[in-house]
């Protein structure tokens, strides 16, 4: 169960666009990785190389012991593959497409009943896969990319056009997934899906790799200042200026808040003071760290 990974140095351009421009990395077997990056970063176009898709114009791509790009039979039964865009057969129910994606592969009849209980479709088995929402093709789409059982799984934004119930509960599918030793990989604009569920993480931009590390260590690496908030009321605003560790007070009809680069120091004070009631505290996050590598501009 689980494959090892390896792409390096892998190119691909589209007339005088470089999409992807010498990304290098690996994914330890049984590891979570995330692929992070703006619209146009390239993410998509350096997963589907490494899931042979695509076959480099430069660099190489290693699963295991296997090319991907060669298609080989024993390589294509180990992988599972969600594409950012579902296809299905048509006027086929959610029931019969994971029968006909199973057939292919070989896989026992029981084995869909399961993958519909495990994605939430148990309801809609019987319905035509038009007549589902944009969501639930998004999960029957992740459930015939898991039919066969494979070793290692690509996701290509996988919780798109899911609400936010339904990502959650898709998250506990794709941790149960990676728990039973399988590698994964995923892109996703969900900072905080990547924070939740990635063992490391690469941010992309412009078809490079930024930035490759664990969420946590990215986020340390920031040293962004802290913003502890009080609730109205608590505490004045020029005590909370002259408070020793104090950057910014912001004076706001919802509280204070207070920006500081010692927490320790500030949240003592603010014990001594009894001001603790309805406080929160705010840390950098992954988001944080995306738009400091990416910037803030809209991509289209």
């Amino acid at each position: 169960m689980g494959a090892e990974i390896t792409a390096e140095g892998l190119v691909m351009t589209y007339g005088d666009v470089r999409a992807v421009d010498g990304v290098s990395f690996t994914v330890a077997s049984g590891e979570f990785f995330g692929l992070l990056g703006p619209n146009g970063a390239g993410k998509t176009t350096t997963l589907e190389m490494v899931e042979g898709l695509r076959r480099p114009q430069s660099g190489s791509v290693r699963i295991d012991d296997h090319i991907p790009s060669k298609r080989e039979p024993e390589l294509q039964r180990r992988m599972g593959v969600q594409l950012q865009a579902s296809s299905f057969f048509e006027r086929l129910t959610a029931r019969e497409q994971l029968d006909t994606f199973g057939a292919l592969y070989g896989v026992a009849a029981g084995r869909t009943d399961e993958m519909l209980e495990q994605v939430g479709l148990v309801d809609k088995a019987d319905d035509r896969t038009e007549d589902l929402s944009g969501g639930q093709k998004q999960r029957l789409s992740i459930a015939c990319a898991l039919i066969h059982d494979p070793d290692v799984v690509f996701l290509d934004e996988p919780t798109a056009a899911l609400d936010p119930q339904a990502r959650r509960n898709l998250w506990d599918v794709l941790r149960s997934i990676n728990d039973s030793g399988r590698t994964v990989i995923l892109t996703t604009h969900y900072m905080d899906e990547a924070e939740a569920l990635c063992d490391r993480v690469a941010i992309m931009d412009a078809g490079r790799i930024l930035e490759l590390d664990t969420p946590a260590a990215l986020v340390r690496g920031l040293d962004a200042p802290v913003r502890i908030s009080v609730a109205p009321g608590t505490l004045d605003a020029d005590e909370a200026r002259a408070m020793a560790g104090s950057d910014d007070v912001a004076d706001e009809e919802s509280g204070l808040t207070i920006t500081t680069r010692d927490p320790a120091r500030i949240l003592t004070e603010l014990a001594h003071r009894d001001a603790l009631d309805g406080l929160s505290v705010k840390g950098a996050s992954l988001e944080d760290v995306f738009l400091d590598l990416t910037g803030r501009e809209y991509r289209a």
